[in-house]
């Protein structure tokens, strides 16, 4: 009787239950390699066929401490979303928002300051060059929103959705980058080697010795390559999920 009665009423905050774990898995790992800032930065993750429905992180809570239920439960087309008594951070319902109504090949946004990839946003060139194979996953596969006008409001976050193209990475200039694709788990494996490429090429930038980058024949070749090996991927967040279940498994509940 009472297995018939959790079924019919279901677990309060789980709906979308394997996609809010599966996000809930990203926030932690996003902490644990320190690509997070504070309590700012979001990921959303689409969960109906038109990608307008998406679950989002609460307003003031660090990644580290992000649970599967907690995780807000959106649409994009709702025009009230910000009198709601848990409304999200108002940045981040503007910029998920525009782009989950705009953008239809982004299932999943994760957004961060991380590091290196901001380093490079500061750089009044931020194209990153193939000098490692790293970046070469990205030739041709990131765009660059130059337009940096303050928080990503109104205007601001229409025009960083438009900026994404068919790309999975823009760095966005002056304030951070945002990777997009169709799952957690490759969206995620873009923005950790996006990060891990720009930390390569900046520390490369600091001996203040010539670069030896590929030719762009080279680098387009490699770029396939990685796109051949998509698998990878899903296989490393399976790992990053199996660590997490042994060592935090809070994160599910």
């Amino acid at each position: 009787m009472a297995h018939a009665q959790q079924a019919v009423l279901g677990r309060p905050g789980m709906d979308f239950e394997d996609e809010r774990i599966t996000l809930a898995c990203a926030f932690r790992w996003v902490a644990r390699f320190d690509m997070h800032e504070s309590v700012a930065n979001h990921f959303s993750l689409a969960v109906n066929e038109t990608g307008t429905k998406f679950l989002m992180n609460p307003r003031g809570r660090h990644f580290s401490r992000i649970r599967a239920s907690e995780l807000l439960l959106l649409d994009a087309g709702e025009e009230e979303t910000m009198a709601r008594p848990d409304a999200p951070d108002p940045t981040a319902w503007a910029l998920h928002g525009s782009i989950h109504r705009r953008v239809r090949h982004a299932r999943c946004v994760l957004h961060v300051h991380s590091k290196n990839a901001s380093v490079l946003a500061c750089l009044a060139d931020p194209t990153l060059p193939p000098v490692d194979i790293n970046a070469m996953r990205f030739w041709g596969r990131m765009s660059v929103d130059h337009g940096f006008d303050g928080m990503s409001l109104d205007e601001e976050a229409e025009r960083i959705a438009k900026a994404l193209d068919d790309k999975p990475i823009l760095l966005m200039r002056n304030h951070g980058v945002m990777a997009v694709g169709e799952t957690v788990a490759r969206t995620f494996d873009d923005l950790y080697y996006f990060e891990r490429a720009c930390s390569t090429y900046i520390a490369a930038l600091q001996t203040g010795r010539e670069l030896g980058a590929v030719s762009d024949e080279v680098a387009a070749k490699t770029a396939r390559q990685w796109l051949d090996y998509p698998e990878l991927g899903d296989d490393h967040f399976r790992e990053l999920q199996e660590i997490l279940d042994r060592e935090e498994p809070s994160y599910r509940r």
